[in-house]
C-alpha cells in the first residue's frame, strides 16, 4: 500500500526542488517570491519514505491558497493523490494555477470548483519601433517627485515620459520573480491616455529590461481591455492566465 506523508518545512529545505520547478516551468511565475519573502509555508511531500517533491501554501495575501506544487518526474503518476494529501494537511481553501504550467493547471481542474481568471499573463513576442507622440523618455530624478501626477493603480516608476506640459507617464519593472523574468508596470496620466504614450513607454521599458539582463513580462486584469491593447501594441502577447479556484469537496 502506498504511503503519502506531507510535512511543513523551512524554505531552505525546498530550495533545490524549487529550482527544478522553475526550470521546468520556463515561464514567469507570478507568485514566485511568496516563499522567499515569508508569505507562504513550504511542505515536503513523501511517497513510501522517498522525498517526492514540495508544495507551498500562502500564509499572507493569498492565505490558504496552494501556490506551488512539484513532484519529481519519475513519481509524477502519483501527483494527484499527493496533491490531495497536501490539501488535507494544509487545509488549503483555494488553488492558484497558471495555464502555462501544465501540472498545476491539471490539478486545479481536478480539485477545484468555481474557477475564475485573475490575470492575463504576457510574454514578449515582437520588437516594435513605436515613436513617442511628443516628449521624451528618461530616468526620473528626485526633483521630479513633487510634480508627478497622482497614481491610482501602480506605484510611481523610475522612468518617465516628459512633455512640455510635464511628466505624463511613469513606469519601471519589478524583479522579485524567477530569474531572468521582470514584470513591467506603468501608469499614464488621465489627460495623456489614448495617445500612444503608454505603448511607447512599455516598448522602452522592455529595452531597459533587456539591457539589465532581464526578460520582460507583464500582466493585466482580464477586464482591462485598454491595458491589454497597450501591451500588445508594444509587442507583448498573451501567454497564459492566472486562475484561482475553490477547493472542491468532491475529489476524483
Amino acid at each position: 500500500m502506498t504511503t503519502i506523508d506531507v510535512h511543513p518545512v523551512a524554505y531552505a529545505d525546498v530550495r533545490d526542488l524549487r529550482e527544478l520547478y522553475r526550470q521546468e516551468a520556463n515561464v514567469q511565475i507570478v507568485r514566485d517570491s511568496a516563499l522567499v519573502r515569508g508569505f507562504a509555508q513550504a511542505y515536503h511531500l513523501w511517497l513510501d519514505g522517498r522525498l517526492a517533491g514540495y508544495g507551498a501554501v500562502g500564509t499572507q495575501y493569498n492565505t490558504d491558497h496552494v501556490l506551488e506544487f512539484y513532484v519529481v518526474p519519475h513519481l509524477r503518476r502519483h501527483a494527484l493523490p499527493i496533491f490531495r494529501e497536501l490539501l488535507a494537511v494544509s487545509q488549503a481553501t483555494h488553488i492558484q494555477a497558471q495555464t502555462n504550467i501544465p501540472l498545476m493547471l491539471q490539478l486545479l481542474y481536478d480539485c477545484a470548483q468555481h474557477i475564475t481568471s485573475e490575470a492575463i499573463l504576457f510574454a514578449d513576442a515582437a520588437t516594435t519601433r513605436l515613436e513617442c507622440p511628443e516628449g521624451r523618455f528618461r530616468r526620473a530624478t528626485a526633483a521630479d517627485q513633487p510634480s508627478i501626477f497622482t497614481h491610482t493603480h501602480e506605484p510611481v516608476g523610475e522612468w518617465v515620459i516628459e512633455t512640455d506640459s510635464g511628466i505624463v507617464a511613469t513606469g519601471c519593472f519589478l524583479t522579485h520573480y524567477n530569474p531572468p523574468y521582470a514584470d513591467i508596470f506603468m501608469e499614464v496620466s488621465p489627460a495623456a491616455r489614448r495617445q500612444g504614450v503608454g505603448s511607447y513607454l512599455v516598448q522602452e521599458l522592455k529595452r531597459i529590461c533587456y539591457e539589465a539582463g532581464k526578460k520582460p513580462a507583464a500582466r493585466c486584469n482580464p477586464d482591462n481591455l485598454a491595458s491589454r491593447r497597450t501591451l500588445e501594441k508594444a509587442g507583448f502577447l498573451p501567454c497564459g492566465r492566472l486562475l484561482v479556484g475553490e477547493v472542491s469537496s468532491a475529489q476524483p
